[in-house]
């Protein structure tokens, strides 16, 4: 019998990146998944064979990068073997059986009060109070069936502890997507089905340096669909630059990554996978 794929993730069951990792891997599977309380926690996973793979959230089309998590993808040697793209959905639960005139208090993570402001400014009767996690706050109210409080969470989290959804998709930008990253090194991807790439790399301390690497990736018709620069520590106004390269053709992404090689320092190819597909996900 096939054992359960372990996937680290960065939260609690039922957050938003559970909810990723059963969107890559599909229905069908089976995952045990292995809580961390940091992004670091991840990596950690993976070196000590706690999991056999880990899911990073990466970008929000609304908060941005997660700045940090560039340079553990840096750091480590992990490669990156696909992504992810979640429509983040927030929605407002509490045990079963209450209205939202009975709710005085909601507990979520900050990023989510952020995300649902406009919501709750139409009740304000209701206090909302930062918590460590999402899912977590809608695991402590169904574990101390808590009444009067309720959890913003996702729909995953509300199947799993048992809450009543009572206000779905509360978030303001309907178009909020996160972008996962997965680390999975029991996925081999064909060479045939690459078109996207992420590197890493320095470039000389001299002018036009980023334009010379930019104007050759556009001649092999390298699409750039996300470029990101981080300071070196300890090496003044000089930066990482991290980005993301999409292609249809990988001889001629082999190609412009040889031309432009000798332009940069210290390079490095974090992954090279299939983008993600929303029609067929």
């Amino acid at each position: 019998m096939n054992e359960k794929k372990k996937v680290a993730i960065q939260g609690f069951a039922g957050c938003f990146h559970e909810q990723a990792a059963r969107l890559f891997y599909g229905k069908g599977k089976e995952l045990g998944i292995v809580e961390c309380g940091t992004f670091d926690g991840l990596y950690e996973s993976l070196e000590q064979k706690k999991a056999d793979a880990a899911i990073m959230a990466i970008e929000n089309t609304v908060s941005g990068g997660l700045l940090p998590n560039f340079e553990l993808l840096r750091k480590h040697d992990r490669k990156i073997k696909g992504e992810i793209f979640l429509r983040i959905c927030q929605n407002l639960m509490v045990m079963p059986g209450q209205t939202i005139r009975d709710i005085h208090e909601v507990r979520t993570h900050y990023m989510a009060i952020n995300q649902t402001r406009q919501f709750f400014s139409n009740y304000p009767h209701i206090r909302l109070v930062e918590s460590e996690d999402t899912a977590k706050s809608a695991a402590d109210i169904a574990a101390g069936k808590i009444y009067g409080v309720g959890a913003v969470a996702s729909a995953l989290a509300a199947d799993l502890y048992g809450l009543e959804i009572i206000a779905p998709g509360i978030e303001t930008y309907k178009q909020n997507f996160t972008r996962f990253l997965v680390m999975d090194d029991g996925i081999e991807v064909p060479e045939d089905s690459i078109d996207k790439v992420s590197l890493c790399f320095t470039l000389p301390h001299k002018a036009g340096s980023l334009a010379q690497v930019l104007t050759i990736l556009s001649f092999y018709d390298m699409n750039l669909t996300r470029i990101q620069s981080l300071p070196i520590p300890g090496r003044e106004w000089q930066y990482f630059f991290y980005v993301d390269i999409k292609f249809d053709s990988y001889k001629r992404y082999v190609q412009a990554l040889s031309a432009v090689r000798p332009l940069m320092e210290d390079l490095k190819v974090l992954g090279e996978y299939k983008s993600f597909n929303p029609s067929i996900s």
